[in-house]
């Protein structure tokens, strides 16, 4: 039996994308589920669009997302090096083979020739299909035009290899996502292989590498499918091994748009980075297109990868609900524990001095304010009254609050009964019942005593447990801040 090999082959021009790794995913599970590899290449041909920052960025992204590749980049493996522009000594090879065998051409066509074909084109409004000018060049042209200072591009000659390989022009593969996909390849055209300068383009590059590393499943985006057609067609031509392919809906945003910037993070550094937890996210990507067989939606990646079946991955387009991406990593969340919670949180406070609090202090802050969390950089937000001496009072609880003649009161007698009280949680607790139960016989509502202290201390009119808080802050903090709302 063939040996399972998948890859996932990212251009390092951007971020590693959510659609990219929703991807990789599906390419790690597939290899896993079957006991094959995983192979990490990266696809560089494009040296002006290429950043090393971006290919950092994809490596740790997918470490982070835990698809660790079997074979590729710092693992090394049988079929190296994997980045392409380390490669370009091996595509003139198999540019050759093909040129011997008739199945490729040189190309003297200029830029300007290419144009004035494709404006003929447009304006007899015809899909432009190259005209092969250059397909039967004798010699004595070829030494013209060189003499002449062209340097000749490398074309495949698609009706010579359809009609070596085929009974007709259409060509069909059965995809593993979508059944079966057929293209008239009279309309693709000669397309070029190798560029003038010697470099390989695209489509001639990943043949090349899928066949010297023997892949044997490729899985990918439905907007690769034009281009599986010219791939067929090269690995008929080089006698070599058709890979079976698999072709993935596109993920859209809510508004059934292209998922892009507006609609919110796009690339996995920036949801990392806005606080979504690696584990909710591989949980989220998995689901989009796929089901798993019981139902149940919060798996591990070890659990997905068990259950997962390519053939059960919907054909059509995913919409990226992040409401429910959010509702999940709200609930990865709650599953750490608080000693991990504790670490994952602090990359988000660090405009606080979480010297100013002991690690008891800091462990209670967490415990009383991760519940509401939907992203770890919430808890910003969340904590900024446990620093500082002093609190900024929002405008709502100034107003709302403070202001009352309610409030003044009850800041006024909490200062005189506090002033003897033990600022531990179970003396708090039972003092603080016995302060509301005071007011509510002057006929105050309890929440509306502790709106009062909540908004002296906190300057807010919601928030925690006020027990922790006023325990975690301590008497002098406390008194100084409900000293300042008194007018």
């Amino acid at each position: 039996m063939t040996e399972i090999r998948v890859r996932i082959a990212p251009s390092p021009s951007g971020n590693l994308h959510i659609g990219t790794a929703r991807t990789a995913l599906f390419n790690y599970l597939f290899a896993k589920k079957n006991n094959g590899k995983f192979v990490l290449r990266i696809e560089d041909t494009d040296a002006e669009r290429t950043s090393q920052s971006y290919i950092d960025n994809i490596f740790d992204s997918l470490k982070a997302l835990g698809l660790n590749w079997d074979e590729g980049p710092d693992v090394g493996g049988p079929y190296g090096p994997y980045t392409q522009s380390e490669r370009f000594d091996i595509y003139p090879k198999y540019a050759q083979i093909l040129l011997e065998k008739g199945f490729a051409y040189e190309c003297f066509c200029t830029p300007e020739e290419l144009e004035a074909e494709k404006q003929s084109a447009t304006q007899n409004k015809k899909p432009y299909v190259y005209s092969k000018k250059c397909e039967n060049l004798s010699e004595n042209e070829k030494a013209r035009l060189r003499a002449e200072g062209r340097k000749p591009a490398i074309r495949f000659n698609i009706s010579k290899v359809q009609k070596t390989f085929h009974d007709n022009s259409v060509l069909k593969f059965d995809d593993l996502v979508k059944g079966e996909l057929h293209m008239d390849t009279d309309l693709l055209g000669d397309f070029v292989i190798m560029k003038s300068n010697g470099t390989p383009t695209y489509n001639f590059a990943v043949v090349i590498d899928d066949m010297l590393m023997k892949i044997s499943h490729v899985i990918r985006g439905e907007d690769h499918i034009s281009n599986t057609f010219k791939q067929i067609l090269i690995f008929e031509a080089l006698g070599a091994q058709i890979p079976k392919f698999g072709h993935l809906g596109m993920i859209l945003a809510p508004d059934r748009s292209k998922l892009s910037k507006r609609h919110g993070a796009t690339a996995v550094s920036e949801f990392v980075e806005k606080g979504y937890l690696t584990e909710a996210l591989i949980n989220f990507v998995a689901l989009l297109g796929w089901s798993p067989s019981d139902g149940k939606e919060i798996k591990s990646i070890d659990e997905i990868a068990q259950d997962f079946r390519i053939g059960d991955i919907s054909s059509s387009n995913s919409i990226f609900e992040y409401d429910k991406l959010n509702w999940m990593n709200s609930h990865y969340i709650k599953m750490l524990s608080i000693e991990e919670l504790k670490e994952k949180l602090k990359p988000y406070l660090t405009k606080y001095d979480l010297s100013e609090l002991t690690d008891a202090q800091y462990t209670r802050m967490v415990e009383i304010t991760y519940e509401p969390l939907t992203l770890l950089s919430n808890i910003t937000d969340a904590v900024p009254y446990f620093f500082g001496e002093d609190v900024e009072i929002e405008p709502k609880a100034q107003i709302d609050v403070l202001d009352t003649d309610v409030a003044q009161d009850v800041l006024k007698e909490f200062l005189k009964q506090a002033e003897n009280w033990e600022f531990s949680e179970d003396n708090l607790h039972e003092k603080l019942e016995a302060f509301r139960a005071e007011y509510k016989e002057k006929g105050i509502k309890p929440k509306v005593t502790m709106w009062a202290i909540r908004a002296a201390v906190t300057g807010r009119t919601c928030g925690a447990d006020m027990t922790a808080i006023l325990a975690i802050l301590g008497k002098d903090k406390v008194f100084r801040r409900i000293k300042n709302a008194i007018k």
